[in-house]
């Protein structure tokens, strides 16, 4: 895919989510937006005291799973969200690492980042910040990150070698990926990649397990484990009705480590770990 088409992929991506961001009820999502609503999110693992401690309008029903369930964060730690949408994972994060600890989100929709600055006001969350870009060149210097969440997001990417690839520079040594996301369980039809709403709806996009893990080792990342969420299918069904997308992809948690004996990172030359003896 040449510049050009990421670019039209992008725009795509950009108008349907500033849709939602921009829409007043939860009734105006479309399905193609990965869930049909904030109501949606307990089937991904959201407990009920999770929900409800969140201001109106950050749980926006985007996502395929939670991700702070596998992220372990400790107090103190820095942590970023690929694609915050409203803030909800944002939140839920700050809660855990604590006001010595830091959440960022990045969002490329600035609908999104204008409503998550809101819902972050509502909230007095003065440890999490959003900002105004995209995952595959995120607004952050070198090695100053802990964990990497993401949710749902990473498939809508056109580069997501890229995407990874930038993730790799901006943590530190030893941190590490808890993401969840969408992979592809058979062959896509060329007939459903086609649709700009399986696009935007976290279809068309979607690659194997085998590519997300080849592309993570290649760059260095250790202890890789994409685990796909069979179950997940059931509410995938809901994403594009009468599609038959739940035949084709999957919910997965992606996990993996940065390894800790890196060297700070001056350019992508230096980005690697070190030789042993």
């Amino acid at each position: 895919m040449d510049e050009i088409a990421k670019d039209e992929v992008r725009a795509q991506v950009r108008e349907q989510y500033g849709a939602v961001a921009r829409s007043k009820t939860s009734a105006s999502y479309s399905p193609g937006c990965c869930m049909p609503g904030p109501e949606a999110s307990a089937k991904l693992g959201y407990s009920e005291e999770e929900r409800s401690a969140v201001p109106e309008g950050a749980n926006m029903g985007l996502g395929c799973g939670n991700p702070t369930a596998i992220a372990a964060l400790k107090v103190g730690e820095t942590v970023l969200d690929l694609g915050a949408g409203g803030g909800f994972d944002c939140f839920l994060a700050a809660r855990q690492v604590g006001p010595s600890g830091r959440v960022i989100g990045v969002d490329m929709t600035p609908d999104m980042v204008s409503k998550a600055r809101v819902n972050a006001a509502k909230l007095g969350a003065n440890n999490v910040e959003f900002r105004l870009g995209e995952i595959e060149n995120l607004p952050l210097a070198n090695g100053t990150v802990d964990v990497i969440l993401s949710n749902c997001v990473i498939n809508l990417s056109p580069d997501k070698q890229a995407v990874f690839r930038d993730a790799w520079r901006v943590l530190k040594p030893g941190g590490r990926l808890a993401i969840s996301d969408v992979v592809a369980i058979a062959d896509i039809p060329d007939e459903l990649r086609a649709k700009a709403l399986a696009l935007t709806g976290c279809v068309a996009g979607a690659v194997r397990a085998n590519e997300v893990e080849q592309h993570l080792r290649e760059l260095g990342f250790l202890d890789i484990r994409v685990t796909v969420r069979e179950e997940s299918r059931c509410f995938i069904r809901d994403w594009l009705p009468g599609s038959g997308a739940e035949n084709y992809v999957a919910s997965a948690t992606i996990e993996a480590t940065k390894p800790g004996n890196i060297k700070p990172c001056c350019g992508p030359a230096c980005c690697a770990p070190e030789a042993t003896t």
